[in-house]
């Protein structure tokens, strides 16, 4: 099927919400928080990128993901590099990405261990609209008060460092080997391609763009590279099937695209460097401003 639209699994966490996200029905009286919003191949499979949207009321632990190598030795398919994008920030909220400063990995462990390792990783302030690429390796947290969307390599391979003393396993001998204890430096700057396409990241394993075209015109994924699409506002169609916010669409070979006035979508797919023609023509239509 050309395009298939995801199942969601909503994930209870202990850092989650009752409130979520338009599109998204709210947690009923009395149930326990959610924190993620996975949506996943109808039937199983193995498809490279997972998305998630994530709900914060509480920092989530410091962790870290290894790299394809390192994943891969220990029997999983692949490694966990992993992109954010910001819907809706609360004044406190922060993303913690890289340390502030050069650490050994046994200055990695001590600090782990004492706790300090929240007052040496980088907190930075956090708003609707910021993007981050967090290739594996890099020691992260994201804080409480946000809303946002996730885009990973699909594997569910965390190694946790700190949790704030919660009542969870810690992974410190498979997190301090795979850690790169540095400053982040973000691998690269938005730019936009066409009138509303916008490249947001363009990591060693996935892109990430954000639409605002309308009009219709087909969308051809290129290189056996399929292509996630995730409506945040707005709407449309994707060979005649509803597009609308609170879905995740998968798209495997060429489909006929219509996007409406007002359409706000992020698009991703697996791998580096960006497929220049998305979708066809349309990339001459008026852009929504």
């Amino acid at each position: 099927m050309p395009a298939t639209r995801l199942e969601t699994r909503r994930i209870e966490k202990p850092w989650g919400r009752h409130t979520l996200w338009p599109g998204f029905d709210n947690v009923a009286e009395g149930g326990e928080p959610v924190g993620e919003i996975w949506f996943e191949a109808p039937g199983g499979g193995d498809p490279e990128l997972l998305i998630k949207y994530l709900f914060t009321s509480e920092k989530l632990s410091i962790q870290v993901h290894p790299d394809d190598a390192g994943a891969q030795a220990r029997g999983y398919p692949r490694g966990k590099d992993e992109a954010w994008v910001v819907l809706a920030a609360e004044p406190h909220a922060c993303i913690a990405i890289g340390t502030l400063d050069v650490m050994t990995r046994e200055e990695l462990r001590a600090a782990a261990l004492d706790g300090s390792i929240e007052d040496r990783v980088d907190w930075k302030a956090a708003k609707a609209g910021d993007v981050y690429y967090s290739p594996a390796g890099t020691v992260h947290a994201i804080g409480p008060g946000l809303t946002l969307v996730e885009v990973q390599q699909n594997v569910d391979l965390t190694y946790r460092l700190y949790d704030y003393g919660r009542p969870r396993e810690l992974h410190l001998e498979d997190g301090i080997a795979v850690s790169d204890p540095v400053p982040y430096v973000a691998g690269y700057v938005p730019k936009t391609l066409t009138p509303g396409r916008t490249i947001l990241a363009d990591g060693p394993a996935l892109v990430l763009e954000r639409w605002s075209h309308a009009g219709s015109a087909p969308l051809s994924p290129q290189d056996g590279r399929p292509v996630w699409l995730i409506p945040l506002a707005g709407g449309g169609t994707v060979d005649g099937a509803a597009l609308e916010p609170g879905g995740v669409w998968l798209v495997d070979s060429a489909v006929s695209l219509t996007l409406d006035a007002g359409t706000d979508m992020l698009v991703t797919y697996a791998g580096h460097g960006v497929i220049h023609r998305l979708w066809s023509e349309a990339e001459a239509a008026q852009p929504i401003r």
